[in-house]
Parts: structure tokens; sequence; C-alpha cells
């Protein structure tokens, strides 16, 4: 863990919905000046779409619905608490255990990692006494410190494939190794004779050995492995954790194959395929191929969250800080760069390109060295579904990464404050989450109910935003609505309603439309004839904005909400994404207005109301229906009008500008969540988006002469090739699995056409 501490010594962002300009309600002639491209002159802006009518002419609607029954709940407010009840009292205290988990498929006996080099067996059963050996190979493993039997992963088959693999130190001068055992008995116990060795890696130090290992939703087994140990990573110009021909300060990827393999071979998405394998010694002459992801001191502990994937991995500090990271397949993640999301060398030397902050963080006041845990996706009822915990082994506090409760950038919400070492999470198969005491004790993650604030309906027939007899249908309440230019969500159909409180109206600002508190937004997402999502984008009545997720059955009678996100297999190759509380406002952003597509330039468009079955201009309805204030009285040909990214018959520059300012304004404009400076709302002009012949401060993506936009070379643009990918350097950064070839291809066509900026 962290060098220079006895103590520590001792062990060791979908629907981004959409977009609000920032612009006034103009004239013709104040509309006509935007300048929309660049080179040839500036095309003219969009027309509206066709009016019927113009304003005061009929309204889509005969009057506003009276809506009391879909009106945003009162804002859940308390955190639930947590207790650690000690199980299996009755057994001898483990020998510095590091580690528990269950096999695959089996929840009848658990197994405890003991630093020393032993796995200690035993039934599931709260009075049981006894445990034995699974295997020992104390002999073998050198411990103490932060060395020792670091690792155990039973092959996701097991025990048909008898492989399980385990992770230690040993010999003079130290190595890591990762090694496969083989069971003769059908998972009683393993064979320590029958040891496979997979990789070996130089250890310069004898801390900093990382060292967890687990197989990833995708079959492949995954190894985490610190930077070499000493203090700050000095080895070398720029350190073991940003150098890419060492295995030191990685996250690593291997598979490894058969039954009967006794190496391993690379998949074939891994960053650096092809070039000669590490792992003989940890090095090798070229950028090495076992590398996922890069910039570690010393990841203690990560996890894949069952639910959705994600790759939860906790990075020990230095000096100041200690980290939690969503680790993506090529990611960089600073040290020692940076430690968190700060400088660790002189701010002289501190660059951010390419860099990865972690998403959350906390200082040695709190703690001083993090031990990772587990997304909880457990049976037990508690507002903390799907929200990731960890702790700290020094201090013994167990947080949640509550990113809406943060009360600074990064900061976690402390759940409990133990007298605990805690070494270690453990996950059971049915998703219940354990803690291991270093001291020797395993114990229980119980939730306690926080009870204050208001309570999030679990069924989507309980929200009153459905109708009572039919749950597909929008409650009587609610206002249908659409938009001019629609973001991209995997190829999935969508409805749209506004429910208002009676009595509450939008107020119409020159530059804004602004929701009073009790509004809901209900967004109903279709692949095919098939409801797949419904999600609700509420403002409590306290004036905060929250998201949520419901997801529809088979049979379509009804929607379960889907607590911290997930991610479906939906048949046919398609997967889908539920996202999580905290991703639905990382999407609508408060720079954008959080509600996004309410807008002028997004709703000055026709639309026909199924409840008349008339076809009329939704700014006129709103109007004659009184939900706007004041209401609108500019004739909405003189309004501004985003376009269809797919209609050929709009102009080239005005179907990319409405694209980019649907799918990606919400976050880069002037207040948005991004450090770069790019503004690609429709109305600033490409001039002063920041991105044309501009250098890229995130990266190049290996793009020669990059520029974000360069005119008339789509090839050396990183926005298009950021849109063509889904991985750490892909955007949207969240939210969606599949790429918009549609749309990268006409960014593509928009900047080969342009001729300057």
């Amino acid at each position: 863990m962290r060098a220079g501490s006895a103590v520590t010594d001792s062990l060791l962002r979908r629907d981004l919905g959409w977009q609000r300009m920032a612009m006034r309600l103009l004239t013709v002639a104040v509309v006509a000046s935007f300048v929309l491209g660049c080179g040839g002159g500036s095309p003219a802006p969009p027309a509206a779409p066709p009016v019927t009518p113009p304003i005061g002419g009929t309204s889509g609607l005969d009057q506003r619905p009276s809506n009391t029954a879909c009106v945003a709940w009162a804002r859940p407010t308390g955190i639930d608490a947590i207790t650690l009840p000690e199980l299996f009292a009755p057994l001898p205290n483990f020998a510095s255990p590091v580690a528990m988990l269950q096999a695959p498929g089996s929840s009848a006996r658990w197994f405890v990692v003991e630093q020393a080099g032993r796995v200690r067996v035993f039934d599931n059963q709260p009075a049981v006494s006894v445990h034995t050996s699974f295997i020992d190979i104390e002999a073998r493993v050198v411990d103490g410190g932060e060395r020792g039997l670091l690792g155990m992963a039973f092959h996701p088959d097991f025990p048909a494939d008898p492989r399980v693999f385990l992770s230690y130190t040993t010999g003079t001068p130290l190595v890591s190794r990762i090694a496969a055992f083989t069971t003769p008995d059908n998972g009683l116990t393993l064979d320590p004779a029958s040891e496979r060795i997979l990789v070996t890696v130089n250890q310069p130090e004898d801390n900093h050995n990382g060292g967890h290992i687990a197989f990833g939703p995708d079959g492949f087994l995954y190894i985490g492995l610190g930077d070499g140990g000493g203090g700050g990573d000095n080895h070398g110009a720029i350190g073991n954790g940003q150098l890419a021909t060492t295995l030191l300060g990685k996250i690593l990827r291997i598979d490894v194959g058969a039954e009967t393999a006794t190496s391993y071979s690379i998949p074939s998405d891994n960053p650096h395929v092809g070039n000669p394998q590490c792992g003989g010694n940890g090095t090798g002459p070229q950028s090495c191929p076992e590398i996922y992801a890069t910039g570690f001191r010393n990841p203690w502990r990560w996890s894949f969250d069952r639910d959705t994937g994600d790759l939860w991995v906790a990075d020990v500090g230095q000096n100041m800080w200690e980290e939690v990271s969503l680790v993506e397949r090529g990611g960089n993640y600073g040290w020692r760069l940076r430690e968190g999301a700060h400088c660790f060398n002189p701010s002289s030397n501190c660059p951010t390109a390419g860099l990865i902050d972690p998403v959350t963080e906390y200082d040695h006041s709190l703690g001083n060295s993090i031990t990772g845990g587990y997304a909880y996706r457990g049976p037990q009822s508690t507002s903390l579904r799907g929200r990731y915990l960890f702790g700290d082994f020094v201090s013994g506090r167990i947080w949640a990464w509550l990113p809406e409760a943060a009360a600074q950038p990064r900061q976690p919400t402390q759940l409990a404050d133990t007298a605990l070492n805690i070494s270690s999470f453990g996950e059971g198969n049915d998703g219940e989450l354990y803690v291991v005491n270093y001291g020797g004790t395993l114990h229980r993650v119980v939730f306690q109910a926080a009870g204050s604030g208001g309570t999030v309906p679990n069924l989507l027939s309980a929200t009153g935003c459905v109708a009572g007899t039919d749950a597909t249908q929008p409650a009587a309440g609610l206002v249908p609505y659409t938009v001019n230019a629609p973001f991209w969500s995997d190829g999935a159909d969508k409805q749209r309603f506004l429910g208002l409180p009676n009595g509450q109206n939008i107020t119409v600002t020159a530059d804004d439309w602004e929701l009073p508190g009790g509004t809901v937004l209900m967004k109903q997402f279709r692949l095919g004839t098939r409801l797949i999502e419904t999600r609700l984008l509420l403002r409590h009545p306290d004036g905060v904005w929250g998201g949520y997720t419901y997801e529809w059955n088979g049979q379509q009678t009804d929607a379960a909400r889907v607590q911290g996100g997930a991610i479906r297999d939906l048949g046919g190759g398609q997967q889908w994404i539920f996202p999580s509380e905290s991703q639905c406002l990382e999407c609508h952003t408060s720079a954008a207005g959080r509600s996004l597509g309410l807008e002028t330039a997004q709703l000055n468009r026709s639309f026909t109301y199924t409840a008349t079955g008339r076809t009329a201009h939704q700014i006129t309805t709103l109007n004659a229906i009184t939900m706007l204030s004041p209401p609108i009285t500019a004739d909405v040909t003189t309004l501004p009008a985003l376009v269809d990214p797919a209609d050929t018959t709009a102009t080239l520059a005005n179907r990319a500008r409405s694209y980019l300012h649907t799918n990606c304004s919400q976050c880069h404009r002037p207040g948005g969540p991004t450090p770069g400076s790019m503004d690609l709302r429709y109305a600033t002009p490409l001039a002063a988006t920041n991105t044309c012949n501009a250098v890229p401060t995130g990266g190049t993506l290996g793009i020669a002469n990059a520029r974000l936009v360069s005119p008339g070379n789509a090839a050396q643009s990183v926005l298009p090739a950021r849109m063509n990918r889904r991985d750490a350097h892909g955007m949207p950064p969240l939210g969606s699995i599949a790429v918009d070839t549609a749309g990268v291809a006409l960014i593509n066509q928009w900047i080969a056409s342009l001729t300057g900026c």
C-alpha cells in the first residue's frame, strides 16, 4: 500500500437528452446573422419546419389536461447506513486474510485467502466451526508487508474446467507470479504439484505488488500490478506506471485458453496486440500486449459490476490522495504524473492530455490506504443498490460513491466508521457483500434504511405517469411532444411526454425554458414494437433534478426500476444500457438546463396530437393551453429551429451543427463539465467553437498532425474519430454501446466540405 507508512506497509457517464441553446427569441434578421459554417460563406440558418398554423392559429389540444397524478415526488435525501455483523464467529480466526470468495455456481462453501500462502475453505453455515485447507503453497510464497499470496480466481467454468488461478510473490530477487492449479477431486482441494506458471514479473522493490486477479464478463483473466514499489514510482524518466514496455503499474488482460493450456494468448482488442509478450519477466522490447489500462500506483482490489460490466479499480495513493477509477480498455489513469485528480510531479511537469481522472477520491485526513469493493447488486432493499462501496485499510471507514451527494467534486459519502483493518471485500454469488478484516474476522454488509425524504416507486405503474389500465400508455395529464434533432439512442425510437403540475407554468426567458418544481419528463424507448425502457427526469419539489429508469418486462405489462444502472442483453446481438441515477445527471447537465429538449429551437415544429387527431405547431399549442409564461408572441417562422440530421433536404452545415448541438453540446459548452473549451452549441460560429484547426488537449488517438476539426480533412480530425469509438477515448463517454455510423458519416462529410474556419 502506501510507502512510508508502518501501518499500511503491514499489508499491502444515455440518454443525453436534448440540448438547450443559449439564444434569444430572435427576429429573422438576427437569426440570419448566425455564422454556422466556414469557407465559402456561412450557410443560411435553418427555417422552421412547415408550420400549421402560425402563432394565433389552431391549437393541437383543446385545453390543458389536469395533471394531479404524474408529479415529481419528494427527493430522497437520506443515505442508508450499514452495519457489519461478524459472520461465522465459531470459526478460528484467519491468519492475515486478504480475500474471500465463492466458486462459480456454488454458494455451499466460502474460500478465504491467507497472505502467507494458504487458502481455507468452510461450509456456508452460520454455526460452522471448522475450516480446512483448499491449498497450501506457503513454502513457495514470500510474504510479509505487501508480499504474499495476494489473489485467487476460479475459472468461470470451475470445476468442469478444473483450474484455479493464484497470484503470489516469490523468489530472491522478488517476482510476482500468476499460476494455474488444478483440482484432482472435483473441487474439494487444489493440487500444489499441478502448478503451471503463466506470468512472471520481476519486482524491483518489496511493496506495491498489487496482485488481485479476476475473470471479467468477457471470459478473460484480468491482473492488477503495482508500479514496482519504493516511493513515487522512481523508476526511469516517466515511472513504470507510464512506461508501456513493462507490466508494472498496469491492469492486464490475458486469454488463459482451454483446460490443457500451459501459456496464454492476447485478446484481439488489447491496445498493443501483436507485440511480443512480456510475461516472462514483465518487460519487453515493445509496448506489452498484455496491457489493458495503464497509470496505476498500486491497484488494491478491484471488481466488475455484475449488472453493467463496469470495472471499478481502487488505487492506493502516495502522499495525499486515495482514488477510485472506472477503467476502460486503453485508458491512462495518470500515475505518476498525477495522484488522484491532482499533480504529483511539479506543476511544470503535470500534463493532463490523455489522462483520465478518478471518479472519486479522498485525502489522508480520512484514510491512508484504499481497499476496493463492489457495486451492490444483492437482494437487500436499499437506496444504495448499484452504488459502488469501498473502504480504507487504515481508518476502517467505508464509503459509497454517490456523485449527486458529493460535498465537493469526487468526495464519496461515508457509510460507516469501523475499527476494522479492511483488507478486502467479498461478493457472494447472490450479490451480497462482505468485509474481510485483516485481524482475522469476516463481516457481512447489512443496510439500514435512512427513512428520510421521498420514496421512489419501484414500478412504473406506481408513478402516476402511465394509464392505470395500460402501463404502455401515458397518463391523461401528460402532454406529448417531439424534437427537431433527435439524440442518438442506439437505434431506438422514442416518445416524449411532459407532466406539468396544475397551476404551474414553464418560464420562457430570453435564453432558456425553465421548468417548475414538480415537473416530470417521461421518455419511452422502443426497439421495433417492443418497449425496452422508460426514463423519468424529475424536478423534485425542492428544485433538485433527479433521473430514474424503468425496465419493461417481457409481457409488456409493467416496468421495474433499475437502481444503479445496468446493461442487459436483448438478444440478437444487441445490448441496452439502463443509466444510473448519477449518469442521468452527468448528461442532463446543469449548464444545459437539465431538461435539454424543451427549448425553442427543438420544439419549433408541428406535431400530430393523438388526443384530437390534429396536426398543429407545438409552440402554438403550448401557448393556447396556457403552459408558457410569458407566452411566445413572435411568429414561429422567425424563431430559431434545429433540423433533423437525417433530413437530406437541409444544408450539410445545418445538419451537422444540429447533430453536434443535440449529441455533444450539453457538455461541450461554457460552464459544461468537460475540461476543454469546446462550444458545440448550434448558434456558436464555427470559428468560436474552439474546434476548427485546434490542437487536441485530450490526446490525438494516434492521428498525425491531429486537429479537433481539420477543415477539408476528416481523417485528420479527432472529433469524428472519438464519435467512432466506444472505449475510454470514445464520445459519448457513457450511455451508448453502438456507434452512430450515420452520424459519423455526416460529420466526416461536413468536415470534408469545409475550406476554412
